[in-house]
C-alpha cells in the first residue's frame, strides 16, 4: 500500500515537471513572434490609447482625404442627400515609431487599442458603417508612427435647397468633417492635397443633376465650448432640365395653342368650343396637380415651374372666358334687332310701334312736368348738367350718370365678330412675349 502511493506520488511530479517544461518553450514562442511584430511592445506596454499623441503638448495634426463612390439619391422634399464615401485620415503617434522602413496594414480589430480622432459628419442625419463581410476598417502603420486609418461609411446629410427656381435650379451642397470633442488646441483638421484630396465626386452620374464644380475649405466652428476644426467639401448640382421641358413644359404649351382653336371656330358652333375650353381647362388643372405631386412637401415654395403652368392656365381660362364674352354679345345684339316678316305685317308693327311710342312720350312728359325737370334719374342721357335750377348732390349724380355711360358705350362690343378676330392675333402675341420675360428672368437672373 504505501508502495503504491509512492509511485503514484512520483508520478504526479514528473508530469508537473514535463508541463512547466513545455509551458516554458512555449512562452518562448510566443515571445519570439511577438517580438517580430513591429509596434507589438508599444501597444502593450506604455501605450496608453486615452490620451492623444503628444498629450500636453502640440496638437495633432490629421489629413483628410475623400473617395466619393456614389450618391445614391437626392431629395427635395426632405432636403438631404445620401453619399458613400471612403473616409481616410493620416496622424502621426511617436509611440508607434519602429525599427525599419517597411508599413504593415494590421487586422481592423486591432483599432480597439490604439487612438483614434472623434471625426464626425456635421448635419449628418443618418450613417453607419458597411460591416459585410467584415467592418469595412483599415488600418495602417508605418515606421515612423503615422497611421493611416480608412473607413466606408453611408450617410445621409442635410442640404438646405432653394426651389424657387425649379426646375432650372442650382444647388450647392455640403460635406462637413469635424471633431466633436478635441477643439483647436488639441487637434488640426487639414486636407491631404487641397482639392485633389477628393476623389469620384467628377465621375459621378445622377438620375437629376450634373456636378457643376467642387472644392475644398478648412475652417473652424465656434461652439460655446470651445472652436473647433472643421474641413468642408462644397459641391454644385445644376437640374437636368431636359426631363421636366419633355414631361412638362411641352405639354402645357401645346395645350395653350389647342386652346386657341376655338377662335377659328364660329360662335354659333356653342357645343365645339365648350368642349375645346372645357377639356383644355382640365387637363391643364391634372397636369399641375401631377406636377406637384412629386414635390408634395415643398409647396410652400412658388417654383418656377408653378409659375408657368399659371401662366398657361391663365391663357386657357382666358380663351374660355372671351369665348363667353363673344357668344353674349352676339346674343344681345340678335334680340336687339328685329327679325324682319311679311309686308302684310310690317305696316301692322309701324303702327303699333308708333303708338306705343306716343303713349310712352306722353306719359314721360306729364312725369316730367309734376316734378319740374329736376329729376336725374329719368333725365336722357344727354341732359344738361349745368341747369341753375339743379342742387349739388343732383349735379354730381348727373355727371357720375353721364360718365358711367360714356364708359359703358366705349366697352360695348358693336361687333362680336371681330372678338375672335382680334384673339386669334392678342392672345399668340402675349403668350410669346410672357415666354420671352420667363425664360430670360430665371435662366440669366
Amino acid at each position: 500500500m504505501f508502495c503504491r502511493c509512492f509511485f503514484f506520488f512520483g508520478l504526479c511530479l514528473f508530469l508537473q515537471t514535463q508541463r512547466k517544461c513545455s509551458l516554458g518553450r512555449v512562452s518562448k514562442l510566443g515571445g519570439s513572434d511577438a517580438a517580430s511584430l513591429p509596434g507589438f511592445e508599444n501597444l502593450t506596454v506604455g501605450y496608453n490609447k486615452y490620451l492623444r499623441p503628444y498629450f500636453g503638448g502640440e496638437p495633432v495634426q490629421i489629413a483628410m482625404s475623400l473617395d466619393i463612390a456614389s450618391i445614391s439619391s437626392i431629395s427635395e422634399s426632405d432636403m438631404d442627400y445620401t453619399a458613400t464615401i471612403y473616409l481616410r485620415q493620416r496622424w502621426t503617434d511617436p509611440r508607434l515609431v519602429f525599427h525599419g522602413n517597411k508599413s504593415f496594414t494590421l487586422d481592423a480589430r486591432l483599432v480597439e487599442l490604439l487612438w483614434v480622432p472623434d471625426t464626425y459628419i456635421v448635419e449628418s442625419k443618418r450613417s453607419f458603417l458597411h460591416d459585410v463581410t467584415v467592418g469595412n476598417r483599415l488600418i495602417r502603420l508605418f515606421s515612423n508612427g503615422t497611421i493611416l486609418y480608412a473607413l466606408r461609411i453611408t450617410t445621409t446629410v442635410a442640404c438646405n435647397m432653394d426651389l424657387s427656381k425649379y426646375p432650372m435650379d442650382t444647388q450647392t451642397c455640403r460635406l462637413q468633417l469635424e471633431s466633436w470633442g478635441y477643439d483647436e488646441n488639441d487637434v488640426i483638421f487639414t486636407w491631404l492635397r487641397g482639392n485633389d484630396s477628393v476623389h469620384g465626386i467628377e465621375r459621378l452620374r445622377l438620375s437629376q443633376y450634373t456636378v457643376e464644380r467642387y472644392y475644398t475649405l478648412i475652417s473652424k466652428s465656434q461652439q460655446e465650448t470651445g472652436s473647433y476644426p472643421r474641413l468642408i467639401l462644397q459641391f454644385e448640382l445644376r437640374r437636368n432640365i431636359l426631363y421636366f421641358i419633355l414631361e412638362t413644359y411641352v405639354p402645357s404649351t401645346l395645350l395653350v395653342m389647342l386652346s386657341w382653336v376655338s377662335f377659328w371656330i364660329t360662335l354659333d358652333s356653342v357645343p365645339a368650343r365648350t368642349c375645346i375650353g372645357v377639356t383644355t381647362v382640365l387637363s391643364m388643372t391634372t397636369l399641375m396637380i401631377g406636377s406637384r405631386s412629386s414635390l408634395s412637401k415643398t409647396n410652400c415654395f412658388i417654383k418656377a415651374i408653378d409659375v408657368y403652368l399659371g401662366i398657361c392656365f391663365s391663357f386657357i381660362f382666358g380663351a374660355l372666358v372671351e369665348y363667353a364674352v363673344a357668344h353674349y354679345s352676339s346674343s344681345q345684339k340678335c334680340t336687339a334687332k328685329t327679325p324682319q316678316e311679311g309686308p302684310a305685317n310690317e305696316l301692322t308693327k309701324e303702327i303699333g310701334e308708333v303708338n306705343i311710342t306716343n303713349i310712352l312720350n306722353s306719359s314721360i312728359t306729364s312725369y316730367k312736368q309734376q316734378i319740374s325737370f329736376t329729376s336725374v334719374e329719368i333725365s336722357s342721357d344727354n341732359i344738361n348738367c349745368n341747369d341753375l335750377t339743379m342742387k349739388t348732390h343732383e349735379k354730381i349724380k348727373c355727371v357720375l350718370r353721364n360718365k358711367m355711360h360714356r364708359i359703358i358705350g366705349y366697352f360695348t362690343i358693336q361687333n362680336p365678330s371681330n372678338v375672335d378676330h382680334y384673339s386669334k392675333l392678342l392672345f399668340p402675341l402675349f403668350f410669346m412675349l410672357v415666354n420671352v420675360f420667363y425664360w430670360a428672368y430665371y435662366l440669366y437672373f
